[in-house]
């Protein structure tokens, strides 16, 4: 109870709150919100003829105008919005889960087995994502390739095609190279953390006496270091959902990889930021809208992990 008056004693909690939820409500009500087109649902949808290269503005059909090729941006959005919560949690909850795991099994085996296993995490916090994101992204195409696949995404298509139905190729139409590489390179902070934190808490009395009274390694790990460990692996799992989603609408940007329906529209709107005659309002619905959603997103998972470090700060009257 204490916590919870803490928490909504801030306005900046009460937005980041109603920002979450509103974030939440549109991706579980994205097929009432927009509809996907049942010859060709997903997070694109054509809205008018698909030879028209020239973006329109807002109609009764497109509240957000549509993209070159008649895309529409508000179908985009809103699914997009169901992508990025899906992806931002489940990348976050798993490097958390990976790093929490193996800095409190470090820390907990203590000597030459701690210092190994950190010497780890700082090589892997030496490896640049991009080039980490690369590599595994032509691993799997070579592996998709060698499993007579076909590789196709957002900008055509709906992913590896199988020829036939073996599981390896079964595997590879349901993996996300981009997901799988920020979940092996991101998860060093989670372990830093944790590990510092262990260790000191191995020296209280509590952890000596349980100790003493026979209890398991297990127990003491899980039972009593983890629980009083994991609250600053709480706050950046919030602030890291925010931080994903808008690397991979950046990676699909650039169009290195990832399928961020955000990202895809940024990509086929920045040919038209600057309209004719160097204006740069005139075809705003093909970059604002996107650009402010992208934004507003990663503030809104700031703004909870700023809310959830300040009410778990256990040094904080």
């Amino acid at each position: 109870m204490r916590y919870s008056r803490r928490f909504w004693s801030r306005w900046q909690n009460w937005l980041a709150a109603i920002l979450v939820l509103s974030f939440t409500f549109v991706a579980l009500a994205a097929p009432f919100l927009s509809p996907n087109d049942p010859k060709k649902p997903g997070p694109l949808k054509v809205v008018g003829r698909s030879t028209e290269t020239e973006p329109q503005p807002p109609s009764e059909n497109a509240p957000l105008g549509t993209l070159p090729h008649q895309l529409s941006v508000y179908h985009a959005l809103v699914w997009g919005t169901r992508d990025a919560m899906r992806f931002g949690l489940l990348v976050a909850f798993s490097t958390a889960c990976i790093g929490v795991l193996f800095g409190a099994v470090a820390g907990y085996a203590g000597g030459a087995v701690n210092r190994t296993m950190m010497r780890v995490t700082d090589a892997f916090l030496t490896f640049p994502i991009i080039a980490g994101v690369v590599l595994l992204q032509q691993l799997w195409l070579n592996a998709v390739y060698t499993n007579g696949g076909a590789i196709t995404n957002l900008y055509g298509g709906s992913g590896p095609k199988a020829v036939s139905d073996s599981a390896i190729q079964v595997l590879l139409q349901h993996v996300d190279p981009l997901t799988i590489s920020l979940i092996l390179l991101s998860w060093m902070p989670y372990a830093r953390l944790v590990n510092t934190l262990v260790i000191e808490l191995k020296k209280t009395e509590f952890i000596i006496a349980a100790h003493a009274l026979g209890a398991t390694p297990e127990r003491i790990l899980f039972r009593h270091l983890l629980p009083n460990a994991i609250t600053p692996a709480i706050v950046l799992v919030a602030r890291d959902v925010g931080s994903f989603v808008i690397l991979q609408a950046t990676f699909t940007f650039i169009g290195l990889t990832g399928n961020s329906p955000w990202g895809f529209v940024l990509a086929a709107g920045r040919d038209w930021v600057i309209g004719p005659g160097g204006t740069i309002m005139t075809y705003w619905w093909t970059f604002l809208p996107a650009t402010l959603l992208v934004i507003l997103f990663g503030i809104t998972w700031n703004l909870l992990g700023d809310g959830l470090s300040e009410v778990l700060d256990p040094h904080r009257d």
